[in-house]
């Protein structure tokens, strides 16, 4: 039999293509119609592992993409909104989540694909409601994907009848370790699990591979999805790269444990087929979430152990930002107002020292165009708006009860001050985007505005960093000197503002220069207006 090459590779690329697209679409329109919660879902419920596998599962669902949970995972470690121990238990359950997609293909709608796909399109092209469209862009992407399944299908009719493969199929029959490899490969190029599970079920039902065979691919598979996790982590903190690094540990002892019981777990399958009446692509299915629930069962006892394994291969001091509040104790406003706000003033501290780190990464982001200095001062912009809220509400709860002259007074500082601070961080975010524009459009800012902008920065640095200092210390001498420096941002903005208006003029550097210098500059200067009012509201109550 003449086997048409083109057509097999064309069909199976191409039907690859539709069925990741549709995987995406699926999710993106999922998560959009459940509404953008499941940052909340994570963070809420994990206060234990049992809860955190949960979560895990649910989100995933949602998601489509176990490595999308994993991913979202990663970035609550780093931000710190999950410990290790509750990050552990979302990964566990991201595993089992993921195995939906293979039941909903074992689920054989091939044959309803397109007139779902054009359902899917009507919703969206037809409504302009945001809810409706979302719904229509799951609908699609679920169309998509089994459209793309059928084409991968047909693609791999012929593969049965190819010598190659069928000595391939054998090799991995016999040599388990073969197949592990062989799925890990396929998963890390294809960097979805769901699809390689997909094409698994697709040459099972086809008969051009056997269920021993099969069983080692699927493991790999699972080993595979893990890079995504790990490529998320890599710029990331300690505590983030040791989360990405579980979801390698956790699927490798589950792999080596199934290749070693491989014929008892073989057994097993071969009894829920016959048992249950499953077609192939079900029995596949059963397969991945058999070996993924196994896996969570034998490993949940051992989340503590889980976590010491990867501070050990991961050591490390942990840098994470802090997005929750550590001082703001709702017992102090039953017991004492003025102990309250002290705990506020406490968290505001924190808060200013926050806004001056990332005030620091801003400017080594713009001296070294590295983006780990961007995603560290993306991070700390985030938790200064989460510390604002959680300040905000507390200091609203305070001022539930009776304050004296003097309390009241100190209370209305400290939520003036919150507001600054925020807005420190807003404005920083500003020069952030400024300079991803400088970077993306290659834009050239001449020395001598490099060096304007150093300077600028270093004194909006000190200054911020000597108002927060003033509040602390409720120090006067220091409140007068942030004055002082903040005349000198003003004078230093006009002045910087009128040369780079001469070098412009002189030919010296872009107009797209210009912009980017005269708003970076702008966004300092207001950040110096944001320390004064701190440094004036010390000044007030002295």
């Amino acid at each position: 039999m003449e086997i048409d090459v083109q057509k097999l590779i064309f069909e199976f690329i191409g039907g690859l293509g539709i069925f990741l697209l549709g995987i995406k679409f699926m999710g993106d329109g999922l998560q959009k119609s459940a509404g953008d919660r499941l940052r909340d879902i994570l963070d809420r419920f994990t206060s234990n592992p049992f809860l955190g596998v949960l979560a895990g599962i649910i989100v995933t669902v949602l998601i489509q993409s176990s490595s999308g949970t994993t991913v979202l995972t990663v970035g609550l470690v780093n931000a710190g909104f999950m410990t290790l121990r509750q990050a552990i238990g979302v990964i566990m359950g991201a595993n089992i989540g993921t195995t939906v997609t293979a039941f909903i293909i074992g689920i054989d709608l091939g044959e309803y694909a397109l007139p779902i796909l054009a359902v899917g399109a009507f919703l969206i092209f037809f409504f302009k409601h945001q809810k409706v469209t979302a719904v229509g862009q799951a609908v699609f992407g679920f169309g998509a994907l089994f459209f793309g399944l059928e084409l991968m299908s047909s693609g791999m009719k012929p593969l049965r009848s190819l010598q190659a493969f069928q000595d391939l199929t054998i090799s991995m029959s016999e040599h388990e370790v073969l197949g592990v490899v062989v799925g890990t490969l396929f998963t890390l190029i294809v960097q979805s699990s769901s699809a390689t599970i997909g094409i698994l079920q697709g040459l099972y039902s086809e008969g051009a591979i056997s269920l021993d065979a099969a069983l080692p691919v699927l493991f790999g598979d699972n080993v595979g999805t893990t890079i995504t996790a790990i490529l998320a982590a890599l710029g990331a903190s300690v505590a983030a790269r040791r989360a990405a690094a579980v979801h390698v540990t956790f699927n490798l002892i589950g792999t080596t444990i199934f290749v070693i019981f491989l014929g008892l777990f073989e057994k097993f399958i071969v009894f829920l087929q016959t048992q249950l009446s499953l077609n192939a692509e079900m029995t596949i299915a059963f397969a991945h979430g058999s070996f993924n629930i196994f896996n969570t069962i034998i490993q949940f006892p051992f989340i503590a152990l889980l976590a010491w394994f990867v501070t050990k291969i991961i050591p490390g001091k942990d840098t994470t930002i802090e997005y929750k509040p550590k001082h703001l104790d709702p017992i102090f406003i039953q017991q004492s107002s003025a102990l309250a706000l002290d705990q506020a003033k406490a968290e505001i501290i924190r808060m200013g020292e926050y806004a001056h780190q990332g005030l620091e990464e801003t400017n080594l982001y713009l001296t070294t165009n590295q983006m780990k200095h961007s995603e560290m001062a993306k991070q700390i912009e985030g938790a200064l708006n989460s510390l604002d809220r959680s300040i905000t509400d507390y200091l609203i709860d305070i001022s539930g009860g009776s304050l004296s002259e003097f309390e009241s007074e100190k209370h209305t500082m400290l939520m003036d001050t919150v507001r600054d601070i925020e807005r420190i961080g807003d404005h920083f975010e500003n020069i952030i985007e400024l300079i991803d524009y400088k970077i993306s459009n290659k834009v050239v800012i001449t020395d001598k505005a490099q060096e304007d902008l150093a300077n600028m920065f270093d004194l909006t640095m000190s200054t911020v960093k000597q108002a927060v200092k003033a509040l602390e210390k409720e120090d006067r001498e220091e409140a007068l000197a942030v004055m002082q420096k903040e005349e000198q941002i003003d004078k230093m903005e006009r002045t910087y503002r009128k040369k780079h208006i001469i070098r412009m003029n002189e030919g010296e550097c872009s107009v797209s220069a210009g912009i980017v210098f005269v708003d970076i500059i702008s966004n300092l200067e207001r950040i110096g207006d944001h320390a004064v009012n701190i440094a004036e509201s010390v000044l007030e109550e002295h």
